[in-house]
């Protein structure tokens, strides 16, 4: 009986045990999360791009090409597309750039665009000042919107290793969609946009 309390006892611990180590994991996975994407703004790692709070106060008479490119996930229902292809600037030099979202749905969606930077050399270099990729986008039925994205290509660009031979930068984005209930939709609808029909833009 001893023998069998103690077997009782040791596999309660184990169980305990495997329990305690799933749970630490399932916290230090949600925790990655805000980690990683913090991490790839600090460093540029995977193309991340950086935030600026302001305009760069140093620029170079030397230009680089800033290429813009648009994705949609799978199910998005969206059209989305850069105004401009490509425009070129002095480094440092704040640039403004349009992309162009329309939904053709008799519904109202939600959207979230992810962003990142080609070559991957550039990403802690491309500083973001504003875009419409801090926070979520909704397009009423039929409305179309242009969305605006202020940059610049920090100078510092031109001391690094492998940054310094980088003459085209390609900015992308890929839109994914945000499920909403049939009351959010609801509550989302824009009446001067629903009473006038399809076909609103509006230009921010």
């Amino acid at each position: 009986m001893r023998l069998f309390g103690r077997q009782i006892e040791g596999t309660t611990k184990t169980a305990l045990q495997t329990g305690a180590l799933v749970l630490t994991m399932a916290s230090l996975s949600f925790a990655a999360v805000p980690f990683y994407r913090w991490f790839c703004q600090v460093t540029g790692f995977a193309g991340s791009t950086g935030v600026a709070e302001a305009e760069s106060d140093l620029i170079l008479d030397q230009t680089i090409t800033v290429r813009f490119d648009a994705s949609l996930s799978a199910g998005m229902p969206w059209t989305f597309t850069p105004v401009a292809r490509e425009m070129t600037l002095r480094i440092g030099e704040t640039g403004l750039a349009f992309y162009e979202a329309h939904n053709p749905t008799d519904r109202v969606v939600a959207g979230s665009a992810s962003y990142n930077v080609t070559p991957d050399a550039a990403g802690g270099y491309f500083d973001k000042i504003a875009c419409f990729c801090f926070e979520e986008q909704v397009l009423q039925p039929g409305q179309t919107v242009q969305m605006p994205v202020s940059f610049y290509v920090d100078p510092d660009i031109v001391q690094d290793r492998e940054g310094k031979y980088v003459h085209t930068i390609t900015l992308s984005y890929t839109f994914y969609e945000i499920p909403l209930s049939l009351e959010e939709q609801q509550a989302a609808l824009d009446p001067a946009l629903t009473d006038a029909g399809a076909g609103g833009i509006d230009t921010n």
